[in-house]
């Protein structure tokens, strides 16, 4: 691991951005090397600032949870949108939270309904879910029901728990699909079988 740490350090100080986001990467994790947070984001500055999505999306993340830097939520909502114009999925996702939770922005439902949509529209599971959480309860866009459930289903055919809970809690009040208690029981057991406590709750409640 060391020999492929000092290799990308090659080719990452020739300018290479590839190789600068890959070793951000390794320091983050720890992989062949120490764990260093401010060599990480040195390296995911320097492909970022040459135009590397993936590293303007790491970047935002140590913004955004300060890891090697100061917290800034303004700073991670810049590096996110630079990379989610680029058409980096995981970034348009966060550009969406930032923008439900108002972290570094202000609170614009319609902005984190844009950005979902285009990272739901890449199969990003997370992404699926929240935008069906924005149809279902009308936040950003006109609540549909229906679309909410196709959301979620693409979601939790993916494994996501949450989605998981909340088709499965759409089957059982007949919300945007026929009441179906069997379908309901099987998409509550997927999400408590992952550690989902509200499917869990929903499941003892069903079995008194």
């Amino acid at each position: 691991m060391g020999e492929m740490i000092e290799w990308y350090t090659k080719a990452a100080e020739l300018g290479d951005a590839e190789a600068q986001c890959n070793l951000g990467v390794f320091y983050a994790l720890g992989i062949g090397a120490k764990q260093d947070w401010q060599k990480a984001v040195s390296w995911f500055a320097k492909a970022a600032e040459h135009g590397h999505a993936a590293a303007q999306y790491h970047l935002g993340n140590c913004y955004y949870f300060g890891e090697g830097v100061e917290q800034d939520y303004q700073r991670a909502v810049e590096w996110f949108t630079k990379a989610a114009e680029q058409g980096d999925a995981a970034a348009q996702y966060n550009l969406g939270r930032c923008y439900e939770n108002a972290r570094g922005v202000k609170q614009d439902w319609q902005k984190s309904v844009e950005w979902y949509a285009k990272a739901a529209e890449q199969g990003l599971a997370a992404a699926q879910c929240n935008l069906g959480y924005c149809y279902q309860n009308g936040e950003g866009v006109e609540q549909d029901m229906q679309k909410a459930v196709e959301l979620y289903t693409k979601a939790a055919e993916q494994g996501h728990a949450v989605a998981q809970f909340n088709l499965g809690k759409c089957y059982y009040d007949g919300e945007g699909v026929e009441q179906d208690m069997q379908k309901a029981v099987e998409w509550y057991t997927k999400a408590a079988e992952q550690g989902d406590e509200d499917a869990q709750e929903a499941l003892k409640r069903l079995r008194k």
